[in-house]
């Protein structure tokens, strides 16, 4: 049995495909960890929720803010826009089964044995593990529910931006969804900044990305994100991974290969010009950011 990782896919189903087939994946034996963000900007995103659907329990993923943003849209509250390309997903004749089967997914993966953790944007350093563990599942439990178009309707804003227990009902699901699925940059206490996307190294101080912060979950753990594309998985501290590499700008999708420590690349396969022509885009949450 092997276990793999992928960062962002972003509706990049072919080079997904073909990523999976340089490592000869198996769904029977294989573990498939997902960094979230499975849908928007690629041409593919209907065939990824479909194909990652029917791997069934080998897949290990988190949720990203696209993949809010869909759970959103196909509530009716946000706008579908043409750059997601998320019209065939929308109107695909199992779009329900997808949906439903989306929102139920998590927002944080634990693995005690290997010791890994894994969200979207990442861990905030205001949290230790069981923390974000509780928080984690505070969000799960309402996008599962009858009632999450109302969570869905209220997790868009900024604010609050600094953790506190004392944090109640829709501002602690939103600093959760934030801190898990939106949250790069934090100031030197840990409260996170939602505004800034430049490079770290453009960043004013006294903002640092949120892994140069002391946190305090454990360095026995190794903490995997994806969400932070112009990182282009560097720059991360020791036992701190970033995968996202930008496969729909047109850079690549990258999967690294747990046991051996091993990383395999495939790259995008979209126009060149479209991928430099946005290669600065935003993405959603402010759009989700």
């Amino acid at each position: 049995m092997s276990t793999y990782l992928i960062g962002d896919i972003h509706g990049c189903y072919d080079e997904l495909r073909a990523l999976l087939a340089q490592v000869n994946f198996d769904a029977q034996q294989d573990e498939l960890w997902l960094t979230g963000d499975l849908v928007a900007r690629g041409p593919g995103s209907l065939e990824v929720l479909r194909y990652v659907r029917s791997l069934g329990d080998c897949v290990r993923m988190v949720l990203g803010n696209h993949d809010l943003h869909l759970l959103a849209v196909y509530a009716g509250i946000s706008r579908n826009k043409p750059k997601d390309r998320l019209t065939p997903l929308l109107e695909a004749d199992n779009a329900d089964e997808l949906i439903n089967w989306l929102r139920r997914q998590p927002l944080l993966q634990v693995d005690e044995e290997k010791k890994l953790l894994m969200a979207h944007a990442g861990i905030t350093p205001q949290w230790d593990l069981e923390t974000a563990q509780q928080c984690a599942r505070e969000v799960e439990a309402v996008l599962s529910s009858d009632s999450y178009p109302l969570f869905l309707d209220a997790m868009y804003g900024d604010m609050p931006n600094n953790w506190t227990p004392e944090l109640s009902g829709l501002a602690r699901l939103r600093f959760s969804t934030n801190a898990l699925t939106r949250m790069r940059f934090c100031f030197p206490n840990g409260q996170l900044d939602m505004i800034c996307k430049e490079a770290p190294a453009s960043a004013p101080p006294p903002l640092k990305p949120w892994f140069q912060v002391p946190g305090k979950i454990g360095s026995d753990y190794t903490q995997i994100f994806g969400h932070w594309a112009s990182l282009e998985g560097k720059g991360t501290p020791e036992h701190v991974i970033g995968l996202d590499t930008g496969c729909c700008w047109g850079g690549t999708l990258t999967l690294l290969h747990w046991e051996s420590g091993q990383y395999y690349t495939q790259v995008s396969n979209r126009d060149q010009a479209m991928a430099e022509s946005a290669v600065n885009a935003p993405s959603p949450l402010s759009d989700m950011q």
